[in-house]
């Protein structure tokens, strides 16, 4: 098998059995462990953020960092699930004032040794990079009203989020590697092409026809000009997304943000498209459907 293919195989078999975990909280649905999951993907992924910074000789605030995430997600995470995704917002807003505060107090007793903007402004980004963005995930969830007997219904948009995203990330890969002749971004990821770009989208519109006909009962919020345009979009923001990790690792010097997923990288490299894709799919939800 040569290297490209058993890169690919890698790669998929990685997702696949992660994103099989999600499925199952989602089929069950067991919110504490769909929390549980999120969660633990959003902090090990902030940590190998921190990490590649630190390994880049960039002192930052990691373990403030780290604990202010946690903070935001479980607090956000009840709250949400007891009232709802507007009423986590004033939460949400006093963790990241009371963490700008802090990293600011932490700088006081650190000393100049280090540059301390450099420090502070990074330790902030991967808050908002990161954990926030990932957060909307747990917000689609609880999007939607529940049914008579409790369940939630919100978890089948955060199945057609995942699907689509990944989708598109497999569709750029494979008519990238295939076809891909004409770079798209090469100051940024030299190996990303126009044709993986155009794969990338043709596969997330395809999938999303195929998740709204799999489930149409299930995604009743959705009509067919929005499976279309959400499929479009969804995978555009899933390219930038992947593409401003891009960015994240080359101003570190590294290429994945970690080894513990085979043919992927880190837990980073696994959930950089959906830190995008969470928000748009929950703003049009909310602001153009009407929802929630």
């Amino acid at each position: 098998m040569t290297p490209g293919r058993l890169t690919f195989f890698l790669r998929l078999s990685s997702t696949i059995i992660l994103w099989l975990l999600l499925l199952a909280t989602i089929l069950i649905g067991w919110e504490i462990g769909f929390f549980a999951l999120v969660g633990f993907m959003a902090m090990r992924a902030l940590w190998e953020y921190y990490s590649m910074l630190e390994h880049d000789g960039i002192r930052v605030f990691t373990l403030t960092g780290l604990i202010c995430a946690a903070v935001l997600l479980c607090g956000g995470f009840l709250i949400t699930r007891a009232s709802g995704s507007e009423n986590s917002r004033d939460f949400e807003l006093l963790v990241l004032v009371l963490f700008l505060v802090t990293i600011f107090a932490r700088q006081m007793f650190r000393g100049a040794e280090n540059d301390p903007l450099r420090a502070m402004s990074y330790t902030v980004f991967g808050l908002f990079y990161i954990p926030w963005l990932f957060s909307f995930i747990t917000k689609i969830i609880y999007l939607t009203p529940r049914l008579e007997n409790g369940m939630t219904t919100g978890q089948w948009y955060v199945l057609y989020l995942v699907a689509v995203t990944k989708f598109s990330d497999m569709g750029a890969y494979v008519f990238g590697s295939l076809f891909g002749k004409h770079p798209f971004a090469p100051h940024i990821s030299p190996k990303k092409t126009w044709e993986g770009f155009f794969g990338a989208l043709f596969s997330s519109l395809l999938c999303s026809f195929w998740m709204y006909a799999l489930m149409p009962e299930k995604l009743s919020a959705f009509r067919f000009d929005d499976i279309v345009f959400l499929g479009l979009l969804l995978g555009f923001a899933a390219v930038v997304g992947d593409l401003a990790e891009s960015i994240v690792k080359r101003g570190a010097h590294t290429k994945d943000s970690s080894a513990m997923l085979p043919g992927i990288g880190g837990t980073l490299d696994l959930i950089d498209s959906i830190l995008f894709t969470a928000p748009i799919l929950l703003f049009y939800m909310r602001f153009v459907l009407g929802v929630g």
